[in-house]
């Protein structure tokens, strides 16, 4: 296990603790920090996660990190440099853009090192979108979640490219392990859901937002049903995150196609690795790229066949032809934003047979054993914080 220095105070800033990749990372990463013998801080302006993060022995600190007002922008950058004073903080890592902006400056103030970790795409419409995004890139280390991230931050920010690492999100795959969980937490699940025995499961685990895809989901639901398959019922999990209106536009889209018995809002789910215990399949349908998706490899790591939109990160972690053999399949993907491609796509694979499945879902197993671990994600990272903290150090 990696050893951080003597001493080493890491604080991370991320806007908020609810459901994400970025927050799971942050918690993931201070634990690991404080099993090397580290001091882990984490601002936020809190959430669902906050609990969790104090069990594993860090620190939480409420700033409202989450305004993209400047002077809020400006204040949080003072609070910070304070904090990084008053706590001996080594390293400062954000994880998104707004709070990169306060981390920045209050870096430079404090001269300690800054990290950053580009979770995502980020939509580049213009020069003023371009500035603001390239605080991502300005790290001292910049860590890419992704090789496809990497790349475009290369395209983007050319100053940034000798700085960047990647390092690729890690699950916990013993936790999402289907031996590991118990028939008593999948039936509550089960029994809070109503999902009714003996019908197959298609998870969509993602936070309700368009670029995800529910809409899309819902469809290929109501195209499976026009053909004649009714059994399939799709759960869609996933925290709105304040989106009521687009929760309202779902539910309408269920109720106009006839869908209640078929496809159910369930809210945030607490417990990933028992809803994908229940699940006879899970659906990654985002019609944007994904920076790097965590739910098509925690699915892999819990035995449970993927369909995944053909976008972004995913032929990192899913693997399919062309971009591999068929005897490397590790998963399908299919194209963003095509219900009927979809719909095609989950009714294969419910028929196919028991020995072609497992080999499938065996490969993949294998596939995120060796890449994409929480302990091989954690252990880069604090290397990461080590190389810095090993070199005079030099603002970028």
């Amino acid at each position: 296990m990696v050893q951080l220095p003597p001493a080493t105070t890491v604080l991370q800033v991320i806007p908020d603790l609810n459901s994400g990749g970025a927050e799971r990372t942050t918690l993931d990463v201070a634990r690991s920090i404080v099993d090397a013998g580290g001091t882990a801080l984490v601002v936020s302006q809190g959430g669902q996660l906050v609990g969790g993060l104090k069990e594993a022995g860090a620190e939480h600190i409420v700033l409202p990190v989450k305004s993209k007002n400047p002077l809020t922008l400006w204040q949080n950058a003072a609070r910070l440099t304070g904090i990084i004073q008053e706590r001996n903080v080594s390293i400062i890592h954000a994880r998104s853009r707004a709070p990169a902006w306060s981390s920045l400056w209050a870096a430079r103030r404090a001269k300690v090192p800054f990290v950053t970790t580009y979770h995502g795409t980020y939509n580049q419409s213009g020069a003023l979108k371009a500035f603001y995004n390239s605080v991502m890139a300005r790290g001292d280390a910049v860590i890419a979640n992704s090789n496809f991230i990497a790349d475009l931050i290369g395209e983007r920010h050319a100053f940034a490219a000798d700085r960047i690492t990647v390092i690729e999100r890690g699950s916990d795959l013993k936790a999402l392990a289907r031996e590991n969980v118990s028939a008593l937490r999948q039936q509550a699940l089960k029994d809070g859901w109503g999902v009714p025995s003996g019908r197959p499961m298609i998870l969509n685990m993602a936070r309700l937002t368009a670029w995800k895809g529910q809409k899309v989901v819902i469809e290929a639901m109501a195209l499976l049903k026009e053909a004649g398959l009714t059994g399939p019922i799709a759960i869609l999990a996933g925290d709105a995150q304040g989106r009521d209106g687009y929760t309202g536009e779902l539910k309408k889209m269920i109720a106009d196609r006839g869908l209640h018995d078929s496809v159910r809002l369930v809210g945030h789910c607490a417990d990933v690795p028992a809803a994908l215990a229940l699940a006879d399949i899970s659906v990654v349908a985002s019609v944007e790229p994904e920076a790097f998706g965590r739910a098509a490899v925690e699915a892999q790591a819990a035995g449970v066949p993927v369909i995944v939109s053909d976008l972004g990160a995913v032929k990192e972690t899913v693997l399919a032809p062309p971009q591999a053999r068929e005897d490397e399949r590790t998963g399908w993907r299919v194209p963003p934003g095509d219900p009927q491609a979809l719909a095609d796509a989950i009714r294969m694979v419910l028929d196919l047979d028991p020995a072609t499945r497992n080999q499938v879902t065996d490969r993949a197993l294998s596939h995120v054993r060796r890449n994409f671990s929480v302990e091989t994600m954690c252990a880069k990272t604090l290397e990461v914080y080590t190389k810095l903290l090993s070199e005079p150090f030099a603002a970028a």
